[in-house]
């Protein structure tokens, strides 16, 4: 079972609710170590003084805030603990919203929350229907690890879900961080209509198993190739065989007829991770050859159907020669007649 990472209470009006906070999401990335190209030795990080190249010992380094003119003003750890949130064991609902409302922009983590023992059970699961029931989700505030946290409390699957917010200082406004912004940009009706016909074709119902991250997976895979001694053949690039889309609307009619297929989801898109044995013919130097050879032989084909033209060229225009001769010659002997 999963350890609570912070244990309290929710309180909304005068009820209180003992709760666990469990992380709601865990990382799958793999994670790699640093090493020294051709060894097996470790590369680590160390805290270095710029000034003089020396090692700093952890207990000797200072914080320092770096102010507008360049100059640093330095804390310690006991003046940075003076001025930190109180020690508070309460997630305390201030208010309640329409979930709408709120730009997801502004959630940051999942967290579930749990009842600690069965004598809370009963105020979570009133506080649970009662929100389900109202169709809104509770804002709060509370401390964990010295720190303040706006979050939002909603339900989901028969538990309580707290995110962690964003305060709205801490969102940068588009309209002075983007240079680019289509403020006055006029679009077609036709485009328009087009475009919400393409987001329709591609509308499905939500379902997060659809979608995978298939790069990590894929990571996992060459991984496992590489402990079994094989390589990854490496894909040949696709020679682009389409013509550039004239405009707009031509892309979003193609794009239309492209999905009538649609599949939902991203993992039919990835091509399969193939590998051959370390030392195979087509490896490395191997490989080079080999799409050397294709690539002669593509320029071969090249090469054979330019002469071919040519060759048909050549006797089209030799066979209108004879027959512009053939005709002039007629035209002669005819006008000879004539003459005599």
């Amino acid at each position: 079972m999963a350890r609570a990472i912070w244990t309290g209470s929710v309180s909304f009006g005068l009820v209180n609710v003992p709760v666990g906070l469990f992380s709601a999401t865990e990382d799958h990335d793999v994670h790699f170590h640093q090493f020294e190209k051709g060894t097996s030795s470790r590369v680590r990080n160390q805290r270095v003084n710029e000034d003089t190249g020396d090692e700093v010992a952890y207990q000797d380094v200072v914080k320092g805030a770096e102010l507008e003119d360049g100059g640093y003003v330095m804390l310690t750890q006991e003046e940075l603990e003076s001025v930190e949130p109180g020690r508070s064991r309460t997630i305390d609902i201030s208010d309640f919203v329409d979930a709408a409302e709120i730009d997801p922009i502004h959630f940051q983590k999942s967290y579930y929350l749990a009842p600690t023992d069965d004598a809370a059970k009963k105020a979570y699961t009133l506080l649970l229907k009662a929100m389900e029931k109202a169709q809104r989700i509770g804002v709060a505030t509370f401390v964990m690890r010295g720190k303040q946290y706006l979050a939002a409390i909603r339900p989901q699957d028969k538990v309580l879900v707290l995110e962690t917010m964003f305060f709205a200082d801490e969102v940068r406004d588009p309209a002075k961080e983007l240079d680019q912004l289509p403020t006055r940009t006029q679009v077609s009706k036709k485009d328009l209509d087009m475009a919400v016909k393409l987001i329709t074709s591609l509308t499905t119902p939500w379902k997060p198993r659809n979608y995978r991250d298939t790069y990590t997976e894929r990571v996992q895979q060459l991984i496992d190739a590489k402990k079994k001694k094989r390589e990854v053949v490496l894909p040949e690039e696709a020679e682009e065989t389409a013509g550039k889309v004239v405009d707009l609307l031509s892309a979003l009619q193609a794009s239309v007829d492209r999905a009538k297929g649609h599949k939902p989801g991203n993992a039919h898109t990835v091509a399969k991770l193939e590998t051959r044995k370390a030392g195979d013919p087509g490896s490395e130097s191997g490989g080079k050859k080999s799409t050397a050879k294709k690539t002669a032989k593509k320029t071969a084909k090249k090469s054979a159907t330019k002469k071919t033209a040519a060759k048909k060229s050549a006797t089209k225009k030799a066979s209108a020669k004879k027959t512009a001769a053939k005709k002039s010659a007629a035209k002669k002997t005819a006008s000879r007649r004539k003459a005599s």
